[in-house]
């Protein structure tokens, strides 16, 4: 019996999902388990995989967006009448992504365009500058434009600081993220001195490339729910300083015999938790109609990645240690840079923490991450003169902001609650009462 594929909702904020390659061709036997196609969504590249045995007898798109539940597929027998079946399914939708599929050949026959010689689909894009064509960053100079590789592999070989032309490509003669890992998994030997000089340029700095740049999945949802957050919530900010010196010397004995390595970014998360407990107004969402006043505390954790912000989730931080809580902030976090993290470990969250402190920032504001009523910017802690019993001392403090839905919160609340956070972490030890 055929079966009918469709494109599926792979995260919460999905609406539309973008084909980037079909690892399988229509003809070829396909079995339940097998990678079909790698899928761009909102938060991260995914590979398709087959509930089904049988035959791809039909692909929908090659390559583009597809909204969700849009017919992608058909995997049966190679005898099935495919057209009957896209009726019977009511396949208008899979037609109507048809002429981005032939936009390319038609493309190819007008000019012989750095666009149309890369095979890439343009024809929903800008007309690029020459200065497109240039390889990801990892591999600068290298001439791996012109290997194939899938979106995820690359990805993975860029944070490994991999070059593309020294990992074997498997089926097809296509690099996908089984062969980087393999390859990370048992590197070759390192490469005899005289060899040197031909490495160097994998090293060199990223050719960046200037012009229009497409829209990636992810960024098109970073600016439509942010936008709507703050054009829609009425924002407003609290900020407090908070005396570091206390938590710093907590840190450093927790710390000391290396078991742990606990950082600043879990005693303030660690700290959030319990104030949010205390204060669950802060710890709510607007539902239009209603405000939903959470009962379990899920700590969502801005991280950076290369094409944009992913935001893990620390289930019931309030029940768990910090030791626990940076062992999982680890992981998460390594995850959203590999593009591996799943639907369900960014979703739930009920309050969110942007932390900037790495960077030297001394405070900033952050947009509100919905549904959250309240998100908490954290900058760096600074060496300054501070008053203490009546004398001027050299101190460690840093400031945090507080954005606030004021549909949800009103000011004495945010200000109570960032009294109970500056209580716990100026005194650490409260938070194991």
């Amino acid at each position: 019996m055929a079966e009918i594929i469709r494109m599926p909702r792979l995260s919460d904020t999905m609406e539309e999902g973008n084909i980037v390659s079909w690892l399988k061709k229509e003809g070829e036997s396909v079995s339940v388990g097998d990678v079909l196609a790698e899928v761009e969504t909102d938060k991260a590249t995914m590979e398709l995989e087959s509930f089904f045995d049988g035959t791809l007898i039909y692909i929908g798109v090659k390559e583009g967006p597809v909204p969700v539940d849009g017919i992608i597929a058909i995997i049966g027998d190679k005898g099935d009448d495919v057209q009957k079946l896209l009726a019977d399914a009511g396949g208008n939708a899979a037609a109507a992504e048809k002429p981005k599929e032939e936009a390319p050949k038609a493309e190819e026959k007008q000019s012989p365009s750095p666009a149309a010689s890369n095979g890439k689909d343009m024809s929903s894009a800008p007309a690029p500058s020459h200065a497109e064509t240039s390889p990801a960053p990892v591999e600068a100079g290298s001439g791996d434009d012109r290997l194939k590789a899938s979106p995820l592999a690359k990805s993975i070989a860029r944070e490994a600081g991999v070059s593309l032309e020294n990992i074997p490509a498997g089926d097809h003669g296509r690099i996908t993220k089984k062969d980087v890992e393999s390859y990370l998994k048992n590197p070759p030997a390192a490469p005899a001195p005289a060899a040197a000089k031909e490495s160097k340029p994998i090293q060199a700095p990223s050719t960046v490339a200037y012009g229009d740049m497409p829209v990636t999945q992810m960024r098109k949802v970073i600016a439509r729910r942010l936008g709507e957050s703050k054009f829609t919530a009425p924002h407003f900010y609290v900020t407090v300083e908070i005396n570091m010196d206390n938590a710093m010397a907590a840190r450093k004995a927790m710390n000391e015999d290396g078991s742990v390595r606990i950082s600043f970014n879990d005693f303030v998360l660690k700290a959030s938790a319990v104030a949010l407990r205390k204060h669950p107004m802060i710890n709510s969402s607007w539902m239009g109609d209603k405000i939903v006043v959470h009962e379990d505390i899920n700590i969502g954790v801005a991280v950076a990645v290369p094409d944009g912000l992913l935001v893990p989730v620390i289930m019931n931080a309030d029940r768990k240690s910090m030791s626990y809580i940076n062992q999982e902030v680890k992981t998460l976090a390594g995850k959203a840079k590999d593009k591996k993290l799943q639907p369900q470990e960014m979703t739930g969250n009920t309050f969110t923490i942007s932390n900037l402190g790495m960077f030297d920032v001394d405070e900033f504001t952050a947009i509100i991450n919905p549904p959250d009523a309240c998100i908490l910017a954290v900058g760096s802690i600074v060496e300054k003169p501070i008053v203490k019993d009546g004398a001027i001392v050299v101190g460690n403090t840093m400031k945090v902001t507080l954005s606030c839905d004021h549909r949800v919160v009103d000011g004495a609340t945010a200000a109570q609650f960032l009294q109970t956070l500056k209580s716990l972490l100026e005194q650490p030890v409260r938070m194991l009462v």
